[in-house]
C-alpha cells in the first residue's frame, strides 16, 4: 500500500501529522529544485506555519531535471514523511506542503503558469551552487546560461514579464543555496534576462532577500525506506531522513505577503550576512574539509571522519581558530558554542551522511567557504594552516585519488592537473592570473606551503 490522501487515516498513532486541511490550501509558493533538503527544510517551515492557521501558502514543487521526485511524490498526493534522527531514536512527521511536482522539462508550460499565477506570492529555490552559473570570481556567467537554457534564471525571467503583462503583482524571490549574498546573486540573474519596462518592474517591486538555511539532510538510502514503511505500514518513496536541529534566518525584504515561518523557529532579520557567512565557514567549510580530509582516509561518512584523529584536529582548527577568525559576530551571536554544536551534530552516528555528497561540486563551493576566509584573515594577520590543509586535500581530490570527480569544472581542472605538477597547479588556480585569484590571489609564501601539502599528502 502506498501513502496517500487515501490512506493517511491508517499511519500510526506516533506518526505526527499535519494540523490543518492539506487537501483546501491553496498553491501560494512555488519552489525551484524540490530535492529531499526542501522537503526537510523549507517546507517543514510552510507546515508549521499553516497548522498554526496561515492558509493558502500549499507548495507547488518543481524538478529542472529529473522525474525522480515527481515518481516519488505525485502518487503519494504530495504527502511524504520526515524521519528525524538522534541517539534518542527515530521520529516520523507527515508533511502535507506539498501539493503538485512538476518536472520542467516535460511540463514547461504548466511550470510557467504556476509561476504566473495571481494566488503565487513567493518563489523559493534549492538548486546548489552551481545552478546559478556564476564565475569562478564572483558575477554571473551570462554565455553559460544561454548555452544551458531551461535554468533558474529563464524560469524566472519569463514569469516577470508574464506577470507583468497580466497584472499579477509582483513575488518574492527566496534563494535557499549556500551562496554568499545569495538574493543579490539571484536578482542579478534574474535582470540579466530582462529589459525595458519589465525590468524597471522587477527592479523596483520584486523582492529577492538573502537567507541562512542549515540542516543535514543525508541522500535517503533503500533501507531507509524500507525501515519507515516498516513503521509506516505502507510505503513512502518521498521520505527524507535528517537531524533534529534546523536554522532558517531570512531578511525581512518581502514584496508582498508572507508564512510566519517564524512558528517554526525562522528567523526574521534585516541583516543576514553574519549568520551566512557563520554558516558557510565555519559549518560548510569544515564539511568541505571532512569531505576530502576523510575520504582521502579512506571514510564514507561524516561521523567517521570527524572520528578519526587525524581529521578531527584539522576540522576543529579550521571552525574554531580560522573560519570564525574572519568573521564580525552579529550582537549576541556565539561563534564557540556555534562550534561545539557543529562538532556534536557532525558526530551524529545515526546520520549517514556521505563524504562523496558533500564532495560534489567543489570548485563552487571553496570560494565561500575557505577562500574568502583566507583573503581576510591574511588582512587579519591570522594563521590558517587548517584551511591551506584542506583546499590541499581538495586539489588531491582533483586528481581523482578518492574516486570520480563530480564538479562543473572537472575536466578543464584534471586538464590543468595533467599540465602541471603541484606548483604548477597551485599557481594555475591561486597565482596572480589564477582562475580563482578574485576570490583569493595566494602570495609566494602560501603558495609555496599549499603545493608542499599537496605533494606531501
Amino acid at each position: 500500500m502506498r501513502l496517500s490522501d487515501a490512506t493517511r487515516a491508517l499511519l500510526p498513532g506516533d506518526v505526527a501529522q499535519p494540523g490543518y486541511a492539506c487537501t483546501e490550501q491553496a498553491r501560494g509558493i512555488v519552489h525551484l529544485g524540490i530535492g529531499a533538503f526542501h522537503r526537510a527544510h523549507q517546507a517543514v517551515y510552510t507546515d508549521d506555519a499553516m497548522a498554526a492557521g496561515d492558509r493558502d501558502w500549499a507548495i507547488t514543487g518543481v524538478s529542472l531535471r529529473s522525474r525522480g521526485v515527481y515518481d516519488q511524490l505525485a502518487p503519494q498526493d504530495g504527502l511524504y514523511t520526515v524521519a528525524t534522527r538522534d541517539a534518542e531514536g527515530e521520529r516520523l512527521r507527515l508533511i502535507g506542503a506539498v501539493r503538485e511536482v512538476l518536472v520542467a522539462p516535460d511540463s514547461p508550460d504548466a511550470v510557467a503558469a504556476a509561476l504566473a499565477a495571481s494566488a503565487t506570492r513567493i518563489v523559493t529555490l534549492t538548486v546548489t551552487e552551481k545552478g546559478y552559473h556564476r564565475l569562478p570570481g564572483g558575477g554571473i556567467d551570462t554565455g553559460s546560461v544561454e548555452a544551458a537554457g531551461g535554468t533558474i534564471y529563464h524560469y524566472l525571467s519569463q514569469a516577470v514579464r508574464d506577470r507583468h503583462a497580466a497584472g499579477a503583482g509582483p513575488m518574492t524571490l527566496v534563494s535557499c543555496d549556500n551562496m554568499t549574498d545569495n538574493g543579490h546573486v539571484l536578482r542579478d540573474g534574474v535582470a540579466a534576462l530582462l529589459d525595458g519596462a519589465a525590468r524597471d518592474w522587477f527592479e523596483r517591486e520584486w523582492a529577492c532577500p538573502s537567507t541562512m538555511v542549515d540542516r543535514i539532510v543525508p541522500a535517503t538510502t533503500a533501507a531507509d525506506l524500507d525501515g519507515i514503511a516498516a513503521r509506516l505500514g505502507q510505503r513512502d518513496e518521498g521520505a527524507v531522513v535528517t537531524e533534529p536541529f534546523r536554522q532558517w534566518v531570512i531578511e525581512d525584504r518581502f514584496a508582498t505577503d508572507r508564512p510566519r515561518w517564524d512558528v517554526g523557529g525562522a528567523q526574521f532579520v534585516a541583516d543576514v550576512r553574519p549568520y551566512e557567512a557563520a554558516k558557510l565557514r565555519m559549518l560548510n567549510g569544515a564539511h568541505s574539509a571532512l569531505a576530502y580530509l576523510g575520504l582521502g582516509a579512506g571514510h564514507d561518512y561524516v561521523h567517521q571522519a570527524i572520528a578519526d584523529p587525524a581529521v578531527r584536529p584539522v576540522v576543529e582548527r579550521l571552525m574554531r581558530d580560522e573560519a570564525a577568525a574572519s568573521l564580525d559576530a552579529a550582537p549576541g551571536q556565539d561563534l564557540r558554542a556555534y562550534a561545539d554544536a557543529l562538532l556534536a551534530r557532525f558526530a551524529n552516528p545515526s546520520l549517514e551522511h556521505r563524504l562523496a555528497q558533500i564532495a560534489t561540486d567543489g570548485s563552487q563551493k571553496v570560494g565561500p567557504r575557505w577562500l574568502e576566509a583566507l583573503t581576510v584573515n591574511r588582512a587579519r594577520g591570522v594563521e590558517t594552516s587548517a584551511t591551506l590543509t584542506a583546499l590541499a586535500a581538495w586539489l588531491r581530490h582533483l586528481r581523482g585519488q578518492a574516486g570520480p570527480i563530480n564538479d562543473p569544472m572537472a575536466d578543464e581542472l584534471a586538464a590543468l592537473w595533467r599540465a602541471n605538477d603541484a606548483r604548477g597547479m597551485v599557481d594555475a588556480l591561486f597565482g596572480t592570473e589564477g582562475k580563482f585569484a578574485a576570490r583569493w590571489q595566494a602570495d609566494e609564501a602560501a603558495r609555496a606551503t599549499l603545493a608542499n601539502l599537496v605533494e606531501r599528502g
